[in-house]
C-alpha cells in the first residue's frame, strides 16, 4: 500500500492532537509532583521521588520535542515542501516518511547527520 503525502498530513495532525494531550497530561502531574527534595527518615523513597521526577521530566521534554517536529512538518506541508529533504533538497522516500512522518531528512542525510553527531 502506498501512502500519500496528503495521508500522510492526516497521520501528523492526528499524531500532534495525541502528544499536544499527552503534554498537558504530563504537564498536570509534575504539578502534582512533590516540589522539593528534603531530607526524611525514608532517603529510598525520597531517591524513588527524585528518579521519579526525572523520567517525568525527560518524558515531558521527549513529548514537547517531538510535538515541535510535528509542527514544522505541518508547516512544511502548508508550504509545499514536506517530504524533500532539508539537506540535499532530493525527495525524501515514501517508507521513510511513513514510518517518521515528521522526518526533515532523507536516510543519507540522517545517517551522514548521525555519523557526525558519533565523530
Amino acid at each position: 500500500m502506498t501512502t500519500t503525502k496528503a495521508e500522510l498530513q492526516g497521520v501528523l495532525i492526528g499524531l500532534q492532537a495525541e502528544l499536544e494531550q499527552t503534554v498537558v497530561q504530563l504537564e498536570a502531574a509534575d504539578e502534582l509532583d512533590d516540589p522539593g527534595t528534603g531530607y526524611t527518615n525514608h532517603q529510598a523513597d525520597h531517591a524513588t521521588i527524585v528518579f521519579d521526577q526525572t523520567v517525568n521530566a525527560s518524558t515531558l521534554n521527549a513529548m514537547r520535542t517531538r510535538l515541535r517536529q510535528v509542527g514544522e512538518a505541518l508547516d512544511r506541508c502548508a508550504e509545499g515542501t514536506y517530504g524533500i529533504c532539508e539537506e540535499c533538497g532530493n525527495e525524501i522516500d515514501i517508507a521513510r516518511l511513513e514510518a517518521i512522518p515528521y522526518t526533515p531528512l532523507c536516510l543519507r542525510c540522517a545517517e551522514a547527520r548521525d555519523y557526525r553527531a558519533r565523530v
